[in-house]
Formats: structure tokens, sequence, C-alpha cells
């Protein structure tokens, strides 16, 4: 089994201006789209970034844009859709919600007896069920238009339609024999509950990989299309030999969840990192001829490399191909809670990292 290289071959420097500067050390999603702008998302917010590469290896000249002005959101744009993936297809920018519960941490200042019972609270917070669409066209994002090299196609934004469980993916998700319990019994994200954490789009599938929950160390893509209804919406089309609403894979990545998605011609590249909130390992898959998968079958991905972490701190939260940069096939890293003092630079920038994807180097 050939590795890569796991040290970073370059550091990307990534500058915000103020009304992101706060959320810089939660990053979770990225892409760099066709114009070379780097897309970001954070758990903590519910808008996109958008960064333009300004010299080599500097992405700066930040716009923020407010996902609520594209779509509408099922509750105040004040409260986070705990963006996890970003992906690029056809003139659209994509994203996705955790989808997950939520449950309240200890905190420090507080007494033991309130501690404890902050452990029991279960929250479900209607904004993280957001799966959706913007159109992407020229480096801006718009709520219409039309479609660049198809006069007779409309572009517009849209979501997957909200229902009562979230959206029609979780009741769709409710009865099924691995995921349902994990659904109905509100297992929170973080304890290996349902928790997505990466969006890939090819054509007109989606595949959403799922950080928890790991079964008996296996983790699970799903794998989806969807159409626009009359009202705008979206909703789920049958997909696959048994017209299901989606399809489920079964990967192997060594008892990890995984973090991230992005492709690479055919193939499919997985971040993988821990499901519970602890530290590593974290680790780069190759999941090949993904455009291709059958339902319901066990596959063991390539190991392609690890990925540094650190002693709670610098947690891989993100993964684009970066090669149109790199010049070079390569791969870059965004981080959660990134080292403060390695990563975190001033009082607006934080550093990202570019890792080789050809052999040997």
């Amino acid at each position: 089994m050939q590795m890569y290289n796991s040290q970073p071959n370059q550091q990307i420097l990534l500058k915000f201006n103020q009304s992101f500067q706060e959320h810089r050390e939660d990053i979770s999603a990225v892409l760099l789209s066709p114009e070379q702008h780097l897309w970001l998302g954070s758990d903590e917010t519910s808008t996109i970034e958008r960064l333009s590469l300004i010299e080599p290896y500097n992405f700066a000249k930040h716009q923020q844009y407010q996902v609520a002005d594209f779509i509408s959101l099922p509750a105040p744009a004040s409260e986070e859709i705990d963006i996890e993936g970003l992906a690029y297809d056809d003139y659209y920018l994509w994203f996705v919600g955790s989808h997950s519960y939520k449950r309240k941490k200890p905190k420090s200042e507080k007494t033991d007896a309130k501690n404890v019972q902050r452990l029991a609270e279960i929250a479900a917070e209607p904004n993280r069920y957001i799966l959706g669409r913007i159109p992407l066209v020229d480096g801006e994002l718009l709520k219409s238009c039309p479609h660049p090299k198809d006069a007779t196609r409309q572009l517009s934004s849209a979501k997957l339609e909200i229902t009562p469980m979230g959206n029609l993916l979780m009741e769709a998700l409710a009865d099924d024999p691995h995921l349902g319990a994990f659904i109905q019994a509100m297992i929170p994200g973080k304890d290996n509950g349902f928790d997505i954490e990466g969006i890939e789009v090819q054509g007109d599938r989606i595949f959403l990989g799922l950080r928890g929950p790991v079964l008996r160390g296996w983790a699970v893509i799903l794998e989806i299309k969807l159409a626009e209804s009359n009202s705008g919406l979206l909703k789920l089309s049958p997909i696959g030999e048994d017209e299901k609403q989606y399809k489920k894979h079964f990967i192997f990545l060594n008892g990890l969840g995984i973090r991230d998605l992005c492709h690479e011609g055919n193939d499919l590249l997985i971040l993988a990192g821990p499901t519970m909130d602890l530290d590593g390992p974290v680790q780069v898959y190759r999941l090949k001829e993904s455009c291709n998968l059958l339902a319901d079958i066990f596959h063991k991905p390539e190991l392609v490399m690890e990925i540094p972490y650190g002693k709670s701190d610098d947690h891989a939260e993100g993964i684009t191909l970066f090669t149109d940069i790199f010049e070079k096939s390569s791969l870059l890293v965004v981080y959660d809670s990134p080292s403060k003092t390695k990563r975190v630079i001033g009082e607006d920038s934080i550093l990202a990292d570019v890792f080789s994807l050809e052999t040997g180097k």
C-alpha cells in the first residue's frame, strides 16, 4: 500500500475581516472554486465566507454572505446552520448542516450540579437541517440567474424541504435499520449520533459523509438524488435499483468517522477522524471509482496519508483539492481549534496546510 508524505508542503495564509475574526478558529468546511476563490463555512454561524487569491499562498479580500439572503431558514439567522460541508457542481455552491442533535457542554463557572444537568439537555436546532444550493457564477453568489452556458435553464437557490423531524432526509432515515435508532433516540452527534460532516456533488447525485454513527468500525456515506418541486423546494428522488430514497455505502476507515469529502476525478477523497470529541488520529483515504458504487456494499478504501493533529487543538475539519493553485496534485486542509501558537496569526488570520497527493513528494 502506497503511503504519501504526511507533512505539509506549504502553509496558506487566510485573512478575514472583522465580521468573521472571532470564528476563524471554528472553520468546518472549505472549497476551492473554479475562479480560485476559497469558500469557507463555520460550525458557529449561518454565513458563507469567500476569500480571494491575492498573491501566491495568500487569500484575503474577505466577503461574507448571509445564507438567509438566498434561502429561507426555519429559525432566525442568529442561530447557527453548523455548516459542515461545501461542494461545487454545474454553477451551484452546495452546503450542508450537521443534521445533528446537540448536547450542552459543562462550563467551568457553573457548579457540578448545574453541569450535570447541562449534560442531560439535548436540543434539535432547526437551522442544522439545511441542505441547500446557491447559484455561483463568476465568483458571486446569486439568488437566481440564467445558466451561463444554457439560456433555457434558470439557476435558483433552493433547500431540501423542511419537516417537523428536520427535513425529508431525516424522515426517510427514521426507520432505517442501521441509522434510524440513533435518530429516534436523539443521540447527539458528538456521542456517536447521526452527524453529517461532508458533502460532494457529482451530476445529479449527492454524497453525504457521516461522522457518526460508526457501526462496529464502519462509517457510512449516504447517496441521494434531489429534484425541484413546483414550490421551488428540493425533494428526494428515487435512487438505485430498489427505488428507495437513498443509498448507503459502508466504508472501513479503521474505526474513524467521516469529517469531509472531495472528489479527484472519479475518486472520492475522504477525510477521516474521531467521531467522539477527542484528539486524532486523522487520515485521508481514496475511494476509487466512487461514481458507480453499489448500495449496501462494504468498501475498504486506500489509506493515502496521515494528517498531523495537536493536543486539544489542530483538528482537521475540511479538505479541498488545491491542484490549480499549487500546480501539482495537492490537498488543502483547514482546522477547527487551530493551535494558538502555530496557526493563529495576529487578530485576523489563520494558517491552513497544503499536502502533496503525488507519490513520494
